[in-house]
């Protein structure tokens, strides 16, 4: 059985965390799958910062645009001497705990999409880098739903970091090596 390659990026807005993924994916020398998982809106700001990422890409990447069911998109990217790598858990989280208007927030499907995520880490067989944003690093927020969302994204990044091989925090640019393959 091959060991698990997985790196997990973490890091606040701007920090370089994606940046910092896709120089790592690159210099895998694999094929590379980048899975999305933003939700495109009518918000000229954030189709900018789309735009961005999609401009500072390599063209030969495949893209896959992902929705709720991350496992799946994963899952169907993953393969030997590949690498996948996932922008971001931040974004995709804020998907399952803030859906689409007319759809109710069900956290039975929120808890089952992110035990299903960890099985397909814990399964792939390629290199695979996640992203994600470190929020909890403040005051407790104000509001019920605020409150939700980072206590959320913070119990999601510690078990995603568990599963990982590796795990760098980014600040201002520079990577801190939290964990290193073979160091728990």
């Amino acid at each position: 059985m091959t060991p698990r390659d997985l790196t997990f990026v973490l890091g606040g807005a701007r920090s370089g965390k994606s940046l910092h993924a896709e120089q790592l994916a690159d210099r895998s020398a694999l094929p590379v799958t980048y899975i999305a998982t933003a939700r495109v809106s009518d918000d000229a700001e954030f189709a900018a910062r789309i735009a961005h990422h999609r401009e500072r890409r390599p063209a030969h990447w495949r893209l896959v645009e992902a929705g709720v069911d991350l496992a799946a998109a994963l899952t169907q990217a993953d393969a030997p001497k590949h690498c996948v790598l996932i922008d971001c858990l931040t974004l995709w989280l804020a998907n399952l705990l803030c859906p689409s208007e007319g759809e109710a927030l069900s956290l039975d499907r929120y808890r089952a999409q992110v035990a299903a995520l960890e099985t397909a880490l814990g399964a792939a067989h390629g290199k695979v880098i996640v992203v994600s944003n470190e929020i909890g690093l403040g005051v407790v927020p104000l509001g019920a739903a605020t409150r939700l969302y980072v206590d959320e994204l913070g119990r999601l990044n510690q078990r995603i970091a568990a599963l990982s091989t590796q795990a760098t925090m980014m600040v201002a640019g520079l990577p801190l090596a939290l964990k290193t393959a073979g160091h728990a």
